[in-house]
């Protein structure tokens, strides 16, 4: 492939331009961390990131001449026993009635609580992570789905039931909006309710059994499968970032080994698919904005204009903190839709509703690259008081494993390591949105040279999404 040497030196200075301009020259870590001291001025770490990203788009563009992610190129490794699903499905069903439980009868304390510390760590940052590594692991421990198919086979073997078909059909043109709404509802649960509220256990397991509830009446309605596929926000989260594992399983319960990334590639965009993707980014970017200094300068002046529309203390800094999540969900939404928009200029041969869904999934390494940096230094701390509480998990004083006097270890990993991993993290989901970027556009394009040029656009935006990350990083606390 000739691609033109000044066209890439051009979309360098582009590039570090960019960075230069968008990100400050002093920072620190994030702000569950605190202050970070590091070896290396911050400043450093600015333009290293985006120099990675455009080193990164010239050798893609120089060396990465074909398609390598459409096809997954799985291999073999092993069949899993028809028992592990079984005991996946119970462990699941144990550990939902264990929040339900621990959340309705034990001590309505966050800390010391089981399910509190289960949901927003173990759950909401762990299993996305984990299905990174290791595939969809969560559709074999997901309660309400084992729970909707156990009474499903317990209807079918009733007297006179003729079918098992469901009585409606998913309308297509909901397509994962509702899951999209599932991920946002948790998020302003997490980010915008009264604190006091939403870490309070029983709280906690009275909205989870709801979603239990309303999940089994969608399961019913429209089947099992089709329903979990769809509007399960959790379950279709979670399968949407396995799919960049390099594991994957079959119906037959068969265990396979195939490229990184190249599960992604086949996604089914279809109503709802980017709001979802931009709804995950867009959630994460407002945690980490609404911790910063000019989120603090926004807020009393946003928070005054709903108090002098008639809306009392608490109801208007809600009112403030929804505006914020909708405005960071829709400012993704608006970046990405610059980028299809200096990609649809290069040519005429797609509009920009084919680009759009063309280069969706290159938006999802993103996503978990901001899940894993704004939520490293909580899951690698907080996740280790599941020592103590799975000891003591209503909070009562018991000590079932002899562990409920463990105490969290702050020492385990140092603030520089944190920040390093933050970026590392910010880095490489970039450098893989990149990638599959490229990879696709090289199906798209006929003329390899033009396949570059319609990537000058997705790079700015990978190096946007990356500044806007390290400032979020760089930013809180200041």
């Amino acid at each position: 492939m000739k691609v033109s040497r000044g066209r890439l030196l051009s979309s360098l200075s582009a590039g570090l331009g960019l960075v230069a301009l968008l990100l400050p020259a002093s920072a620190q870590a994030h702000g569950i961390v605190g202050k970070a001291d590091l070896p290396i001025p911050v400043w450093l770490f600015s333009w290293a990131a985006a120099i990675v990203l455009v080193v990164s788009f010239v050798a893609l563009s120089t060396l990465w001449q074909q398609p390598q992610l459409q096809k997954q190129h799985r291999r073999r490794l092993f069949r899993l026993p028809r028992v592990v699903d079984g005991l996946a499905s119970l462990v699941g069903v144990g550990l939902f009635v264990l929040v339900l439980y621990s959340g309705f009868a034990g001590a309505q304390v966050p800390n010391a609580n089981f399910n509190v510390t289960f949901i927003y760590v173990i759950f909401w940052v762990g299993m996305p992570l984990a299905s990174v590594l290791f595939g969809d692991i969560f559709s074999a421990f997901n309660p309400w789905r084992t729970c909707a198919r156990v009474v499903r086979r317990l209807i079918a073997v009733l007297p006179g039931q003729r079918s098992s078909s469901p009585p409606l059909r998913y309308p297509e043109r909901l397509g994962l909006w509702p899951a999209a709404g599932v991920i946002a509802g948790f998020a302003w649960l997490e980010l915008v309710y009264i604190p006091a509220d939403r870490e309070r256990p029983s709280t906690l397991a009275a909205l989870s059994l709801g979603y239990f509830l309303a999940m089994l009446a969608g399961m019913a309605l429209f089947g099992v499968e089709e329903w979990a596929e769809r509007a399960d926000g959790f379950g279709v989260y979670f399968n949407l970032v396995s799919r960049l594992s390099p594991l994957c399983r079959d119906a037959d319960g068969v265990l396979y080994l195939r490229r990184a990334l190249s599960g992604i590639t086949d996604l089914e965009v279809g109503a709802g698919t980017v709001g979802l993707i931009c709804t995950i980014i867009g959630t994460t970017t407002f945690d980490g904005f609404s911790n910063g200094g000019v989120w603090r300068n926004i807020e009393p002046s946003l928070g005054n204009l709903f108090s002098d529309l008639g809306f009392n203390q608490t109801p208007a800094l809600e009112l403030t903190y929804t505006a914020g999540l909708i405005f960071c969900i829709f400012f993704i939404r608006l970046i990405y839709r610059v980028g299809i928009a200096g990609v649809r200029s290069v040519g005429s041969r797609y509009d920009t509703g084919e680009l759009t869904n063309a280069f969706a999934h290159t938006l999802v390494p993103i996503g978990v690259a901001y899940v894993l940096a704004h939520y490293f230094s909580l899951l690698i701390w907080q996740s280790q008081a599941m020592v103590y509480l799975a000891s003591d998990p209503l909070g009562n004083g018991a000590n079932i494993f002899g562990t409920s006097s463990y105490q969290i270890d702050y020492h385990v990993i140092s603030y520089a390591a944190i920040w390093y991993v933050q970026v590392a993290a910010l880095l490489s989901g970039h450098v893989a949105g990149l990638a599959l970027a490229h990879d696709r556009a090289l199906v798209m394009y006929r003329d390899p040279e033009e396949a570059v040029r319609s990537q000058y656009w997705m790079l700015a935006v990978m190096v946007a999404f990356t500044s806007f990350g390290l400032w979020l990083l760089s930013s809180v606390g200041t």
